[in-house]
């Protein structure tokens, strides 16, 4: 009847909001992730708006993140995981940049050479590109670290280091 209805709802409301309680809270910190990285005026590169957004539970010194796309950098950086970038110049040849070259974005180890930026991939399944001074490739800028996100959702993207549990009205992550 109703009344038994109404009852055993509010039971496990009761029990919801004491687990609720029980559940340690763990800040998140939101983070865009670029689809792709653009060139765009100036020195900025943003990427072209489309991005994801993902939490991660400590806050990481970068200036913007990308996803990687394909195998050409593993076994370091692997497809799917998303690097972090930290806007600067050239630093120190063999250090792994994005660079803009030709309209495209490239995640490689950098080799200044006297006519242009040998790109070089980790993976020796790919040769070298070659960047040459007077097509303009740019150093957007090095990468300093790497992350692993999960997508759960299309909105919803985690640090997969947690164990994470999910309901239709509560998102709960323990490590």
């Amino acid at each position: 009847d109703f009344q038994e209805a109404l009852r055993l709802t509010n039971a496990l409301l009761e029990e919801q909001e004491a687990e609720k309680q029980k559940a340690p809270v763990i800040p998140l910190y939101s983070y865009k992730v670029f689809e792709r990285l653009s060139a765009g005026t100036g020195y900025t590169y943003f990427g072209d708006g489309n991005y994801d957004e993902v939490f991660y539970d400590e806050e990481l010194d970068h200036d913007f993140a990308s996803w990687v796309f394909g195998d050409s950098m593993e076994p370091t950086y692997l497809n799917g995981e998303v690097v972090l970038i930290k806007q600067t110049g050239f630093d120190y040849d063999g250090a792994v940049y994005a660079v803009d070259w030709d309209g495209q974005t490239y995640i490689k180890k950098v080799y200044r050479e006297e006519e242009g930026l040998r790109l070089v991939s980790l993976n020796k399944r790919y040769g070298d590109k070659f960047a040459p001074y007077d097509e303009d490739p740019r150093i957007i800028g090095k990468i300093v670290g790497k992350k692993v996100f999960k997508k759960f959702a299309k909105n919803v993207i985690l640090y997969i280091d947690s164990i994470i549990e999910m309901s239709y009205t509560t998102l709960v992550c323990l490590h």
